[in-house]
């Protein structure tokens, strides 16, 4: 079985969000999901896109979650408590925030897209011209870079792909060069 059939078995063949039933496909959630059953879920166009551009959202359309926050699977509580964080001023979303229980490292993953945080309290990494980086980013090393702990030497135009974001440190991103997982400082990347 595939993915989509897994999830479309999962969830009924209705959005996993808003129980709509058409224009259905696979959201992986980002920022650490392995994708699989687990890491994604089956939503609508609409919900996906939404999810994706915050720019587009409609409150109204997510009271959807007054239902779908309940749901046993991680993977749609992480995105239920992401909207219903992005949405919270318009009062009605800070009160199924207050009763939806995550579990510690469910919480974790659903903060670490920054979604509920303040535009002040957030934190901004940039690359060296100023460009802002995001989890999942493909950046290029701007010079040669010793790996601490080891006598391996990033070199200058390595391609690092699918970076992540250190929470607490703009300054920091973490990614691979070859099998190695590094930190590597912002101001030594170029956004590609």
């Amino acid at each position: 079985m595939s993915l989509l059939e897994d999830l479309q078995k999962r969830s009924g063949n209705v959005c996993e969000l808003c129980a709509a039933t058409d224009n259905l496909e696979v959201y992986e959630v980002q920022p650490k999901s392995t994708g699989g059953l687990d890491g994604s879920l089956l939503g609508c166009s609409t919900c996906i896109g939404q999810i994706e551009d915050p720019d587009t959202t409609d409150a109204n359309h997510w009271r959807c979650l007054n239902d779908s926050m309940w749901s046993e699977h991680e993977a749609v509580k992480v995105i239920a408590w992401r909207m219903l964080s992005r949405l919270k001023a318009e009062g009605w979303p800070k009160d199924l925030l207050d009763m939806l229980y995550l579990e510690d490292d469910t919480l974790v993953w659903a903060k670490e897209t920054g979604e509920g945080v303040d535009e002040s309290e957030k934190i901004i990494h940039r690359d060296v011209n100023g460009v802002i980086l995001e989890n999942g980013d493909s950046v290029v090393l701007i010079k040669d870079l010793k790996v601490k702990g080891s006598s391996m030497v990033a070199k200058q135009g390595t391609a690092v792909r699918r970076i992540s974001l250190d929470r607490e440190n703009a300054e920091f991103i973490e990614g691979k060069v070859g099998p190695t997982q590094i930190v590597i400082i912002t101001k030594y990347v170029k956004k590609i």
